[in-house]
């Protein structure tokens, strides 16, 4: 089996100052990829810290920098490739991890809790992955990871606000797939289950304890590398468990007449799954397939 290694690679990790994030950006920089160490951290300094993390990679002979800018902000997360690309001459794989949490159960959430949520994790993978994109297509080469949560696949209560982000991202991430392809860029998203500031305050003390962050990263490293050609795929991690997770469509009914009881008659075989296909092509292969149907 041969070695997979980063030499020679610039990535950039948001959200790493702690948790998950400082564990991706301490596995890239194990397998000797450059790493820009993004975090805003806590406005008492008493919290994760990219300066800390940038230490910790430097102590083990790797090569990081330090980075404080917002993903919120597109001119800020411009900045962040700017100072990738300044240091190091480029940049060849993004992990959007930076996120937040405002959970409320919907009844009670606010409008702005739900814009705050959304401008970090989806707005923020959007403005990073936006200024890195014409750099990635120009070296006709890129990884981007981005991260979503079984919350978004599956959902979870008390988390509409987060639920719908996290899913927003698996599409943002099949569509940038398609785009990317021509031009070497592989996009994958991650739905990871771990230990970190995030999930503390929502999962018991025994639960965490089995969800090491170490136990994610590995995947986030392959994605990132020369050597995994995935894209467009949705992969849950977490204890040292790793499988791929699909949206897949049934194969349906084809009405000569479709009338709300028609619908109702046919009910058991339009909710069955069977052997559901998996689209990777998107909207225009789905739309071809329901045609060969009728």
């Amino acid at each position: 089996m041969s070695q997979i290694d980063l030499d020679g690679r610039v990535a950039i990790v948001t959200g790493a100052g702690g948790g998950l994030g400082r564990s991706h950006a301490l596995a890239l920089a194990a397998r000797g990829a450059k790493v820009v160490v993004n975090d805003l951290g806590s406005p008492d300094g008493d919290g994760p810290s990219a300066k800390a993390v940038v230490a910790e990679i430097e102590q083990a002979g790797g090569t990081a920098l330090e980075n404080t800018a917002s993903v919120a902000d597109s001119d800020a997360a411009a900045g962040i490739v700017d100072a990738a690309r300044e240091a190091y001459g480029r940049v060849d794989v993004l992990v959007n991890n930076a996120g937040i949490l405002r959970d409320r159960s919907f009844a009670k959430m606010t409008e702005q809790e739900v814009r705050d949520v959304l401008e970090v994790h989806v707005m923020g993978a959007f403005h990073l992955t936006m200024a890195a994109w014409p750099h990635l297509r120009e070296q006709e080469y890129g990884r981007v990871i981005n991260t979503t949560s079984p919350a978004g696949l599956f959902g979870n209560f008390g988390q509409a606000n987060y639920a719908t982000a996290k899913m927003g991202l698996v599409g943002l991430t099949q569509t940038l797939a398609m785009e990317g392809r021509k031009f070497g860029i592989n996009v994958n998203v991650i739905a990871p289950l771990a230990a970190s500031r995030m999930t503390e305050a929502i999962l018991p003390p025994e639960v965490l304890a089995k969800l090491d962050p170490e136990l994610v990263s590995p995947v986030v490293v392959y994605l990132g590398s020369q050597d995994c050609t995935q894209t467009g795929s949705i992969f849950t991690a977490g204890g040292g468990y790793v499988s791929r997770v699909a949206i897949v469509q049934g194969d349906g009914v084809a009405f000569d007449e479709l009338t709300p009881e028609a619908l109702a008659e046919r009910w058991d075989d339009v909710v069955a799954l069977g052997d559901g296909r998996e689209f990777l092509g998107g909207a225009a292969e789905q739309g071809d397939w329901v045609v060969s149907q009728l």
